[in-house]
């Protein structure tokens, strides 16, 4: 078969934990309307911190100990961004490229680290039920666990008094100023918890892949803005709630197209070149979706026209 169930599950899996990452970019690109480039570094960050406290026995700490590392790193590039003036493209770039030596610390000075045979959070999940059903579909389901939380925890967020200051702080800064409303605190509290999804991302694929390579963030600004702007294209922009549902879709499908690449055979040196297309086409979708509209309007307003001059 050229799809099987388990590419379809392993495209989901991947998908969930990247959606993560595509959450953390719409709290912080489409909400506070911030571009955070920190997010490769960030969620290597979060892919180190795990590995490292998992290797020493405690994978479920490493996870709550990747999130808080990613707060972290939103912390210092909103301290850059709100008290030293420094534009949030650029800001993101000098913490991405500092997390890139600590990141190497935090490894022990070893560009790969290894965490087979110890136990992760999807062993020991996996270890609660011995029936076949729950042995090949735990990880799906934690995954899914984890997902789900985080976005209702979103939801919700973006929902109270302060979601809503960071919300306003995204419309319009100037307005959220005259309102008594301090838009560096509320700039730092988005970047934190956007940043603290992507380090739980992080922490999930080191223990997914049982690995952490320094280089493995990489691109991920882009696979989630790819995956964003296919969830907007399907879902429309509207909501909170549309949002975050368009996020868990997005990412989903994005993983699925991937598949579907690596069973075509692509060559392993041509991948850049497919996600880069990939990632284009997500990215022009809604103004071609516009251009057709706009060609099937006009050709039916000259239908029109020509009719009216026949009678």
């Amino acid at each position: 078969m050229f799809i099987t169930p388990a590419i379809i599950q392993t495209a989901l899996e991947v998908g969930l934990i990247y959606s993560l990452v595509a959450l953390s970019l719409y709290l912080s690109f489409t909400i506070l309307n911030l571009c955070d480039l920190s997010t490769d570094g960030c969620y290597t960050l979060g892919c180190a911190v795990s590995a490292m406290i998992t290797i020493a026995g405690h994978p479920v700490l490493a996870l709550f100990a990747a999130v808080a590392a990613g707060i972290c790193s939103g912390f210092v590039t909103s301290f850059l961004q709100t008290r030293l003036g420094i534009e949030s493209i650029l800001a993101g770039i000098i913490v991405n490229t500092g997390l890139y030596t600590i990141n190497l610390m935090v490894m022990g000075l070893s560009s790969n680290v290894s965490i087979f045979n110890v136990d992760t959070v999807f062993s020991l999940f996996r270890n609660l039920n011995a029936s076949d059903f729950w042995v090949n579909w735990n990880r799906l389901i934690l995954i899914a666990v984890i997902a789900l939380v985080m976005c209702i925890f979103m939801y919700l967020f973006l929902g109270t008094r302060l979601g809503l200051s960071i919300r306003a702080t995204g419309d319009n800064d100037s307005m959220v100023k005259s309102s008594s409303i301090n838009p560096a605190f509320t700039i730092t509290v988005g970047l934190c918890v956007s940043n603290a999804c992507t380090g739980l991302a992080g922490g999930l694929i080191a223990q997914y892949n049982k690995s952490c390579d320094i280089n493995l963030g990489t691109g991920m600004v882009t696979i989630a803005l790819a995956s964003l702007v296919i969830g907007e294209t399907l879902l429309g922009k509207g909501s909170v709630r549309r949002g975050i549902v368009g996020v868990l879709v997005g990412s989903c499908l994005y993983r699925f197209i991937v598949a579907l690449a690596l069973r075509l055979n692509v060559p392993t040196e041509a991948f850049k070149l497919v996600s880069a297309v990939i990632v284009a086409a997500a990215i022009a979708a809604p103004r071609v979706k516009e251009y057709i509209i706009l060609r099937r309007t006009k050709a039916q307003i000259i239908a029109e026209h020509r009719a009216e001059n026949q009678k």
